[in-house]
């Protein structure tokens, strides 16, 4: 029994295929192009182009912003890096899922499977930044005193590395099959490269991966809301405090808040683009759903990373002010 996993479509229903082969060529041995409209294709190259410029415009700006200004080298700002590398990585793989919009695949067996090794990669990678970034906000709000010497640079640096090493080591495993032998999926050439895993390996993955991860963020997250409420309120009824000396602290007390607060709208948005794509592998394994609805599914993970930068375009001043001075520089 196989648990078809993300990155990939189900199956091929022959009745959607008109009669122009990939590779005419190779005759019975290609697969067969989907039936859609010159005009379609066209509009989806298009929009598919645009949103993977504008994820790898975006995240770039990110990455130089914190990158280049020592003054943002924060903790908080390190785990926005590699949320933001993540997100960059996933603007370029869009690119490959753009080659595929026609619905052949002609790079070949061996550049298809990078593509799908790395999107797994990035995606887990992006789940443990997102846990990581909960827990820092949790520490923050919750144990301020504590914060400076809990979470430091070293450590935060620690912990990102960590996550990326051990994401590449989990699917290494998770995808072994498939790395020893690429294509020994494909039903016909050309066709989308299949990753496929047993039942098993698929449900330690998908709780590994997505799951537990979820748990430990809306857990965190529920502990950091009522913690944040209560600040929010403790502050409005002490804001004579400002005219007692006490200035700094109040203004510290509100940073923190409003950092929580983006912070959460950056996981709550990834939370509703991711949700859907797990639980289409979940629907995929019962058969419950057919692979046009795949497609679906993939995208919304993707326009997880374009929003992302957008989001701190609203709520950080600090990128704001960043980006001004890159253009000031050119």
């Amino acid at each position: 029994m196989s648990f078809y996993y993300p990155y990939y479509l189900l199956s091929r229903d022959t009745s959607n295929f008109n009669s122009e082969l990939c590779f005419p060529h190779l005759h019975n041995a290609s697969c067969w192009k989907p039936k859609q409209s010159e005009s379609g294709s066209i509009l989806n190259y298009i929009v598919l182009s645009v949103i993977s410029l504008l994820t790898v415009f975006l995240n770039l700006l990110v990455i130089i912003s914190i990158s280049h200004f020592k003054q943002l080298h924060t903790s908080t700002n390190l785990l926005l890096l590699s949320l933001a590398v993540s997100d960059f990585f996933v603007g370029l793989l869009m690119c490959f899922h753009i080659m595929f919009a026609d619905g052949c695949w002609f790079l070949g067996d061996i550049v298809c499977l990078i593509y799908q090794y790395l999107a797994y990669i990035i995606t887990s990678s992006s789940v443990g930044t997102m846990v990581l970034i909960s827990v820092d906000r949790y520490v923050a709000i919750c144990d301020p005193l504590l914060y400076s010497t809990k979470i430091t640079l070293r450590r935060v640096r620690i912990c990102i590395v960590l996550s990326w090493l051990y994401s590449s080591a989990f699917q290494s495993i998770n995808l072994s099959d498939n790395l020893k032998q690429p294509g020994m999926f494909n039903s016909c050439v050309g066709e989308y490269c299949v990753v496929v895993v047993n039942f098993a390996e698929g449900i330690v993955d998908l709780v590994v991966t997505f799951l537990g991860p979820i748990l430990i963020i809306v857990i965190l997250y529920s502990r950091v809301f009522v913690v944040a409420v209560s600040q929010a309120r403790a502050m409005r009824t002490h804001v004579a405090a400002i005219t007692l000396g006490r200035p700094e602290k109040v203004k510290a007390e509100k940073s923190e808040v409003k950092a929580a607060r983006t912070l959460g709208i950056v996981v709550v948005v990834f939370l509703l683009c991711s949700s859907p794509y797990y639980c289409f592998a979940v629907a995929a394994e019962t058969n419950l759903v057919g692979a046009s609805s795949a497609g679906i599914e993939i995208w919304f993970l993707y326009c997880n990373s374009t929003l992302n930068p957008v989001i701190y375009v609203f709520f950080y001043p600090w990128f704001r002010k960043t980006i001004k001075h890159i253009e000031m520089m050119q």
